[in-house]
């Protein structure tokens, strides 16, 4: 222990001493030099005696000397101790126990070994642990030759022989095991379990009087020594955490309080250690440790100082004299991890005001280690280390291990830093005089730096893996059986390190029960140890003292199995830091304090993590590097505790690994590598976008997905032994064992080649992988592809929550009485080379799995039966028990992801930085699409996207945390193999295999029947609910008449038309947003089938008018007018992309203009250009809806026309509005005209050109029957005339319009009469012709012709055959109506009566010419309803009919089309939109879209052929198993007949029979054969008209039993409200915020119980008389012991471990004045309403976990009380008068803003109130810039107190403001609720997310 500099001219003071020891040793009998010279050693005849002061005792000679204590004894003994020891005298010659009690540290033992040495008594020491049994005290079992045998063990030979037990740790042990020595210490008596029976001395002699020896003998009586006496060691508890004393142990002690050394005794000892060092120091340092071991500074939660570290730290500082107090004192005392911010203040304040401590800035510090070098003169096992201390070197002489050392800076594997050069020159100093404690975070580097200390110094390590339920036994021996089946004891590897001088890395003290450590304190104070089976080592100066003493050899020694520690073993603990605020017990308690020195790896800055990586991968991209480098810095920085645990998954280790892998492909992105390393996918959502932002912050690009962008190569193959995934190849490997290479179905979708891909990458780069993902998303089918691919053996582990340690290593079992260790599969594979799979990691206890870190780590792990298995071969050589790790091993691990509703343990929190992570996710829907079609080749396509859509709506929203079960793969593919098997069966059964699981929770029951429903797979749908509409008979189709185009030649030159072309102007473009929004589509064939197939929303305000609907292919683009916009979707696409004209068509002042536009959709090339027509300004736009470019096309009159016109054209009437004609928009040409104008406009978009045609004839309107035939109809005269043109005009004027007229003859009834020709404006002309099978169908004769569908509204439809092309007569023939339909209405129920000005703008009939069919939409007053429905069914409510023509099947159909939800108020503006209240468009060949005046688009289906093909679809979604009886069938080859069923007697008459479980040839009965009923054994007819029981009536519940129910239920919800005392009234206002947030309650008590559940989970409880075999305790069992179960049970809390507390919340809701003035607007009001409803509604009887309150802050203030937290609403009226006074104090209050200082009085308060965890939610619609308050000091005060987690929920404000708001404020601390209807989820998503977490 001596260490001393090595300067000239000290060599003779180090001898000079060392022989002062040594005589001091022999010559000392004389006496010690004590300070009152009170110790007297008096040599009398008898032997001897102690005298200290006036009390003397008598010694005796020891039976065993080398029991006996040596060299405890100091030179001088301060005349504390000298106190101390004469008590213990007094009590010795009492007779009497004693109890040393006092702090933690070596005093009161060196005390009591002082007390024996100067005694010369025999010591039986034990340290107690919570491991300790009865059978550690009493008397233990060994087997020797196949028998048992009681070994006494420490308290009944220190009895019998007459010796000092010393107890230490009584407040360690478990309560009920020291009773045990309760008669031993009273009456001097034991029962011992071998049946002998302790004796007290004077009972034993009084018999002996009596009874000879021989007699008490057999009777198995022994006599207790009166020199045995028991001297117990503890702690004072309470102060300091462990057991309290038994009362019946502790009045069996006499007590004496052992504080520490006072102040002068203490200054004096370290003056004489630290000559060198400036008095004051030493008297500051002194004063500033007894200072934090008060009273008052222990009420701050302080932990005591370890005074009793200081001499050694003194020795260090005498070397050092230049080096500051306070970084000793951190040595000593590492505060600055290890308090809190309020501990923290108080140190620094002592140390600063007080004792002026902090002087770190001036002194210098080490600087980095210049040489070591081995001293080979008179001193092995030292070496000569110097340090550079600012400019100077001092060397000093240090322990160093038997290798040769090694000069620093010379490891190929460790890079140094400044900051790691100065640690290990620390620590070098620390080496000098202790044991030292590294700590820092996981993946720092702290394995690297030990290591690197030990190679410096020559040290063999040894690695030793701690874990939470480590034993002491498992710390130093433990039990095994020989080959003969003797039972013996194993050293651990802890132990002979000792012994051989090694540094014993003990990794994770801060994972061990603290309890166990304590075994250890002995070794580290004293650097002594007594063993289980009564071998003792000692310090190896004392061991020398002994030896000299007994004068024994080494081997003599080493038969009374005592042995000498080697004085370089030392112990390099390495630790993460405590975590401030966490429930547990601290690790790091006033007693670790004293074991150890301790140094703190901080984190790195950045130049230096940046030459690490640099040097350690070169190759690595530097610019990739730098992101990485400041991403993980700037969350580092942040006190957010969320980034905080993002930085802890970025360590230096993770850092290394990402930047190997972008070395070796650099093609990656590093935002890739990062989530991958966070794992985001399955972050909570509040960390994942705090991680978003950061990345955004660090301009790191969240490139594309390395997989989904370049469609990449994702196959695989093997060629010539080579196998390739994507673009990784890698040989295929050769195994031995092929039987242990999987082999699984696999079916290849590119998301699963992708992460296998990606694992190949990792595999290659020698990385163990870790997978975690959901359950069911084919982890495990991955990982056995993938071995399968490469051809590697696997060996399979799965884990529990009851795995230990042991069933991870060895099985042990006992043969023939001996114990043998079967390998695990981890083993196995270690040895074998195989690849060993770990499933379910999560399942298992961290403490369990973390022993893997070892094995990932450094390669080595020591097994139960003392195997180690180490990595480098070179280790192996001359070592026994070597296990060679074979260089193919890895380690694949799957988890499912953290969190609810897995569970399980945190194994990504404890281990992922030791793993490659990837995240495996259910495969993107055409991924998944391409596997089911794989698993089910005969399942029709549609079935399969329903799933594949349904489930990924499902997983969305068990994500959003709206429902709790993740839906995977799994279960899909399960239904997919269902259908394929048995394709009749219904989809909407099948499902029903994965739902019913959910079919008793009504609220998830309705969330997922709506989705299922609204993907439409009809579950609950019955076969025979198909509502098609009735079919009605069309009229006849008669010939009505001729039309005959003129060209009479006299005419001609008057119709020839003059043409002018120009080019057009283009102004722009202007770049407008385009804004994307999610269609939900809802599929309309759930629950029953009709001809609507789906519907959505478009997102409309109410103000908004739709005004024209237009479809190309499968694109649907929807116009409206106020503000002018255009939305655009695919009918099968997930997006509506919306774009906002407002400012290109700004109101009028007047705000009398209504614009009206008409919308039309060009063709190829410009597909997915727009044009866009206003009517009445004739504005043309041309829209880019991918780019958002708006460009203006200006039709050339426009700029003659003068601009004053304008102030008042609405008034005057002959102000027309223009028109487009589009029906060769895919042609890209478009016509416009105006009425009773003379001039057509043909715009050419593709060339840019505008032709203008002059007419002589007024228009009227303009048919495009075909490209160069239109239809022209002359204004008031209604004649018709047909314009021929050339195809193409040219530029220049060569082509030639030409107009004829044409004549309209009726034809001849045939009584001499014509009929008179009606001259009809037509509603719509077809602009291309009937295919000609349909023609003939519709003629009802064989025909081929050119044709045209005209419409009218005298007709259902008219077909005018020949036209255009043919000239001569065209037939027409036409379906007459009854009645022409109204084209102008009058008042109508919805417009209040006001009259409809003019005709509709639009004509809503559609012809589609493939299905034969005109559909037009007509107002429920066309409609023949009383045809329709019967008298006693009143229609539904319709704004609307689609009447469908079918010229096919001759019938005319209604479809009723739904109302719309909602409706514009501007009512007569709409009325000019259209008749009623939709639009139509052709949608496909044979349907059309409708578009109803509140937004709701619906697709219909009226096609009979497509008709027809979806029932049948539909019917099989549904199944038939419904309608059909089911009968079971057992065919027997015996001819027997079966029972039961039967046949029934045969009735002579052969009557009717009708039910009655009698007759055979029945119907409708049961039991018997029949017809048409249930149960019988099969189908009999006997020619009766069948009865049938029907399906309904087979599943019904009479009306009675559900009327009775109802009623029930009403009666108990009236009893309710009058218990109390709540109206009716109130209980549906009550009910309307309650069932708007009733999912979110239901969801967050699911995981409230859910996680109660798992902080009640049971433990394993060891040492119990009974439950299952305890592994650990075989060998136990061998021997005969009782206590060797172990059983799952309560763990009582560890003592200590603080109370719990509930956690605090405090709901902030905004009810100033603006939240009652908008919420009309967005109802923002009511849904802080039911955000506050949610909240005391979830957190009802969890009080004990969440106290809270509800304050409101307004212009009135900012703590107005609405709930207070001992005040709860305990029932629904007291929460609806919360609700209530939050509605009328947002009514009356003052306007203003309290926000900002209602948040920051919220975090003050509840940081002063003791509490688990705080939480501030602030709900608000702050328009914090119009009260001028800066969003940057917003942020400031949310993130003002690091232990007050606060969020900011605002409610969607004007424009983009919020969102502006959120990018200022902390990540994952704010969310912006545009739709109020959010706010409740946001709620529950910090719930979950944080909350809960860690609850």
């Amino acid at each position: 222990m001596q260490s001393r500099i090595l300067c000239n001219g000290t060599v003779a003071a180090v001898a000079a001493r060392r022989m002062r020891n040594i005589l001091g040793t022999v010559m000392g009998k004389g006496g010690w030099r004590c300070s009152a010279h009170e110790v007297k050693l008096l040599n009398t005849s008898s032997g001897g005696t102690v005298k200290i002061g006036e009390i003397s005792f008598q010694l005796k000679a020891p039976r065993n000397p080398e029991l006996v204590p040596v060299n405890h004894m100091t030179e001088s003994i301060s005349p504390t101790v000298v106190q101390h020891l004469r008590w213990i005298m007094q009590k010795d010659l009492l007779g009497q126990d004693v109890f040393l009690i006092g702090p933690p540290g070596p005093l009161r033992r060196s005390i009591a070994m002082q007390y024996l040495e100067l005694t010369k008594r025999e010591v039986e020491y034990v340290a107690l642990s919570r491991d300790t049994t009865e059978t550690d005290l009493k008397q233990r079992r060994e087997i020797r030759a196949g028998t048992a045998f009681y070994i006494d063990q420490c308290a009944v030979r220190a009895a019998t022989q007459g010796r000092i037990l010393v107890l230490e740790g009584l407040e360690k042990a478990e309560r009920n095991v020291l009773p045990v020595l309760n008669n031993l210490l009273e009456n001097r008596e034991m029962q011992l379990e071998d049946g002998r029976f302790l004796m007290s001395a004077q009972r034993y002699d009084k018999l002996l009087q009596e009874h000879s020896k021989e007699e008490l003998d057999a009777w198995k009586i022994v006599r207790v020594s009166e020199d045995f006496r028991v001297i117990a060691l503890g702690l004072p508890v309470p102060r300091y955490t462990g057991n309290p004393l038994d009362p019946p142990l502790r009045s069996r002690f006499q007590a004496r309080d052992i504080y520490y050394l006072p102040f002068k005794d203490q200054l004096e000892i370290l003056y004489s250690i630290g000559p060198n060092v400036a008095t004051d120091k030493v008297s500051q340092l002194l004063s500033f440790a007894t200072t934090l071991c008060s009273q008052e500074s222990s009420s701050l939660g302080l932990p005591d100082f370890p005074v009793d570290n200081l001499p050694s730290a003194i020795k260090v500082f005498d070397l050092f004299p230049m080096m500051s107090c306070q970084q000793l004192i951190q040595r000593l005392y590492p505060y600055e991890v290890m308090l809190g911010e309020e501990g923290l203040r108080a140190v620094e304040g002592v140390l600063t005001n007080r004792f002026e401590l902090l002087d770190s800035r001036q002194q210098p510090s080490p600087t980095r280690v210049v040489s070591v070098e081995s001293l080979n003169r008179d001193q092995t096992g030292y070496a000569a280390v110097t340090l550079r201390v600012s400019d100077k070197d001092v060397t000093l002489q240090v322990p160093a291990g038997s290798r040769q050392p090694r000069t620093p800076d010379r490891s190929p594997s460790f890079i140094s830093t400044p900051t790691h050069a100065r640690l290990l020159a620390e620590m070098m100093q620390s080496h000098m005089v202790k044991d030292m404690c590294l700590m820092g975070a996981k993946g720092c580097g702290k394995s690297v730096i030990a290591k690197e200390f030990a190679e410096m110094l020559g040290y063999s390590t040894e690695p030793v893996m701690l874990y939470q339920d480590m034993t002491g036994r498992d710390l130093l021996q433990q039990r095994y059986t020989l080959p003969n089946g003797d039972t013996a004891w194993r050293v651990s590897p802890l132990v002979s390190a000792a012994r051989e001088g090694k540094l014993v890395l003990l990794d994770g003290i801060h994972r061990v029960n603290l309890g166990t450590l304590a075994v250890l304190s002995r070794l580290i104070h004293d650097r002594e140890l007594a063993l289980y089976d009564g071998t003792r080592l000692l310090r190896s100066d004392r061991y020398q003292i002994l030896k000299e003493e007994m004068k024994m050899s080494d081997s003599e020694m080493e038969q009374r199995s005592i042995f000498p520690i080697h004085p370089s073993f030392r112990l390099l603990a390495l630790a993460e830091p405590p975590v401030q605020g966490s429930r547990g017990q601290q690790w790091l308690n006033p007693e670790i304090l004293t074991m150890f020195f301790f140094h703190t790896v901080k984190p790195l800055d950045v130049a230096e993590e940046t030459s690490i990586i640099q040097g350690m991968t070169p190759n690595a991209p530097v610019e990739a590097v730098q992101h990485l480098l400041h991403l993980t810095h700037s969350l580092r920085k942040t006190n957010d505790p969320t980034a905080q645990s993002l930085a802890s998954s970025l360590s230096t280790r993770q850092l290394l690994r990402i930047c190997r892998r972008l070395s070796q492909h650099p093609e990656e992105t590093v935002a890739h590598a990062v989530n991958k390393a966070c794992l985001s996918r399955f972050l909570p959502s509040l960390a994942r976008s705090a991680l978003q932002k950061n990345l955004a912050n660090c301009s790191i690009e969240d490139g594309p997905d390395p997989g989904s962008t370049q469609n990449l190569d994702l196959s695989c193959e093997i060629k010539d032994g080579i196998l390739r995934i994507g673009k990784v190849s890698v040989p295929v490997h050769d195994p031995h064992e092929k039987m242990k290479v999987p082999d699984v179905l696999f079916y290849e979708n590119e998301q699963h080649m992708t992460v296998m891909e990606d694992m190949l990458k990792d595999f290659l780069m020698g990385e163990h992988l870790l997978l975690v993902g959901n359950q069911g998303v084919g982890k495990n089918k991955i990982v056995d592809r993938f071995l399968h691919l490469m051809n590697r053996p696997r060996e399979y582990l799965q884990l529990h929550r009851d795995t230990t340690v042991q069933t991870l290593t060895l099985q042990p079992s006992v043969r023939d009485g001996i114990i043998i260790y079967e390998d695990s599969p981890l083993v196995r594979a270690v040895k074998m080379g195989h690849i060993l799979v770990i499933d379910e990691a999560d399942k298992a206890p961290t403490h369990v799995t973390c022993i893997l870190k070892t094995l990932v780590e450094n390669g080595e792990m020591i097994l139960a039966d003392g195997r180690r298995i180490v990595s480098n071969p070179r280790d192996a050589e001359e070592r026994p028990n070597i296990i060679v790790m074979h260089p193919d091993f890895r380690m694949m691990v799957l988890a499912n992801r953290p969190g609810f509703p897995f569970l399980g343990n945190d194994f990504f929190g404890a281990l992922g930085d030791i793993f490659s992570c990837h995240a495996v996710d259910n495969p993107k829907p055409h991924a998944e699409l391409a596997m089911l079609k794989q698993y089910g080749p005969n399942v029709p396509d549609a079935v399969l996207q329903k799933l594949v859509a349904t489930f990924g709506e499902l997983r969305a929203m068990a994500d959003q945390g709206t429902i709790t079960y993740p839906y995977s793969t799994r279960e899909v593919v399960n239904i997919v193999k269902h259908l394929q098997k048995f394709p009749d069966e219904g989809l909407a059964n099948v499902v029903r295999n994965v739902f019913d699981f959910d079919s008793y929770n009504k609220e998830t029951r309705e969330i997922l029947i709506t989705a299922l429903h609204k993907h439409g797979i009809p579950v609950g749908a019955k076969p025979t609910s198909v509502n098609l509409a009735k079919e009605l008979a069309l009229p006849e189709c008669r010939m009505t008449g001729y039309w005959t185009i003129n060209q009479s030649g006299s005419a001609r030159h008057k119709l020839l038309c003059p043409t002018e072309s120009s080019p057009i102007d283009v102004k722009g473009p202007a770049y407008l947003r385009v804004q994307a929004y999610p269609l939900e589509r809802h599929e309309s064939r759930a629950l029953s089938f009709s001809e609507e197939q789906s519907h959505w929303q478009i997102p409309i305000n109410d103000v908004n008018i739709i005004c024209d609907v237009t479809t190309d292919k499968d694109s649907i683009y929807v116009a409206t007018c106020n503000p002018v916009s255009l939305y655009a979707m695919r009918a099968s696409g997930d997006t509506i992309h919306y774009m906002d004209l407002y400012d290109v068509f700004p109101r009028t002042l007047s705000g009398v203009w209504q614009p009206f536009v008409t919308v039309a959709a060009l063709g190829n090339p410009l597909e997915g250009q727009m044009v866009l027509h206003e009517e009445q300004s004739n504005t043309v736009l041309y829209l880019d809806l991918v780019t958002g470019a708006v460009r203006r096309l200006l039709l050339s009159q426009e700029k003659e026309e003068p601009s004053k016109k304008s102030s008042n054209w609405w008034m005057s009437k002959e102000n027309r509005p223009f028109k487009m004609c589009r029906e060769f928009a895919h042609k890209n040409w478009l016509l416009f005209y105006r009425e009773d104008s003379n001039r057509l406009d043909v715009l050419d978009v593709l060339e840019g050109r505008l032709h203008t045609i002059s007419l002589p004839v007024k228009l009227k309107a303009v048919f495009l029957v075909a490209e160069d035939r239109w239809l022209i109809i002359e204004n008031k005269t209604d004649k018709k005339f047909l314009l021929t043109k050339p195809m193409h005009m040219g530029a220049e004027d060569s082509g030639i319009c030409q107009l004829h007229a044409v004549t309209e003859d009726a034809v001849s009834t045939g009584f001499g009469m014509t009929s008179g020709v009606e001259r009809d404006v037509p509603q719509e002309i077809s602009s291309d012709q009937l295919p000609s099978e349909n023609l003939s169908s519709a003629l009802g004769q064989k025909i081929s012709s050119p044709n045209r569908v005209l419409s009218d509204a005298g007709s259902f439809a008219t077909l005018i055959v020949g036209f255009p092309d043919l000239m001569s007569p065209n037939e027409i023939y036409s379906i007459k109506r009854k009645s022409r339909l109204s084209t102008e209405t009058g008042a109508d129920m919805f417009f209040s009566g006001s009259r409809r000005s003019g005709p509709a703008k639009r004509v809503n009939c559609v012809t589609l010419l493939a299905a034969n069919q005109v559909v037009r939409a007509l107002p429920p007053g066309d409609v023949p309803l009383a045809d329709i429905y019967p008298k006693d069914v009143t229609p539904p409510m319709s704004e609307a009919y689609l009447e469908v023509t079918d010229l096919n099947s001759k019938k005319v159909k209604y479809i009723p089309v739904p109302r719309s939800m909602t409706l514009s108020p501007y009512t007569s503006w709409l009325s000019k939109v259209s008749d009623t209240d939709i639009l139509l468009a052709p949608m496909g060949n044979s349907g059309v879209v409708t578009v109803d005046m509140g937004g709701c688009l619906r697709l219909w289906e009226t096609g009979l052929d497509n008709l027809q093909r979806s029932l049948l679809e539909w019917r099989r979604m549904i199944g038939t198993e419904d309608g059909r009886p089911v009968q079971i069938t057992i065919q027997r080859d015996s001819g027997l007949d079966v029972s039961s069923p039967k046949h029934g007697k045969v009735d002579p008459r052969n009557a009717p029979h009708v039910g009655g479980n009698q007759w055979a040839g029945g119907t409708g009965g049961r039991d018997t054969a029949g017809l048409g009923g249930m149960g019988g054994p099969y189908r009999l007819d006997a020619g009766h008209t069948v009865f049938q029981v029907s399906e309904a009536e087979k599943d019904a519940v009479p009306e009675e039993v559900k009327r009775a129910a109802r009623e029930m239920a009403q009666k108990a919800f009236k009893e309710r409200l009058q218990e109390i005392q709540m109206s009716e009234y109130d209980a549906s206002t009550y009910e309307r915020f309650s069932g708007a947030v009733r999912r979110q309650v239901q969801s967050l008590r699911i995981i409230l119980d859910s996680l109660q559940a798992k902080g009640k989970e049971r433990q394993w409880l060891k040492n119990q008389a009974l439950g299952e075999l305890d592994d650990a305790k075989i060998i136990d069992g061998l021997t005969g012991e009782k206590a060797i179960y172990k059983r799952r049970g309560e763990l009582e809390p560890e003592l200590g471990t603080p109370q719990q507390k509930p956690k605090r919340l405090r709901l902030l809701a905004d009810v100033s004045g603006s939240m009652y003035r908008f919420n009309g607007v967005d109802g923002r009001l009511e849904r802080s309403m039911e955000a506050v409803c949610m909240v005391m509604e979830a957190l009802e009887n969890y009080e004990h976990r969440f106290k809270y309150d509800i304050v409101g802050h307004s212009g009135d203030g900012f703590d107005i009380e609405l709930v207070k937290s001992d005040k709860i609403p305990k029932n629904n009226k007291e929460r609806l008068k919360v609700l209530k006074t939050m509605h009328a104090h947002s009514q009356f209050c003052m306007s203003g803003d309290y926000t900002l200082e209602g948040t920051e009085h919220a975090i003050k308060e509840l940081s002063r109130e003791e509490a688990d965890e705080h939480f501030v939610i602030v709900l608000s619609d702050a328009n914090l810039e119009r009260y001028g308050i800066r969003p940057d000091r917003f942020a400031q005060t949310l993130t003002s107190d690091p232990q007050v987690n606060a969020f900011a929920i605002f409610i969607g404000s004007l424009g983009d403001q919020a969102e502006r708001l959120q990018k200022t404020l902390p990540a994952g601390r704010s969310f912006v609720a545009m739709d109020t209807k959010e706010i409740p989820q946001i709620l529950q998503q910090i719930f979950t997310s944080t909350m809960l977490s860690s609850a």
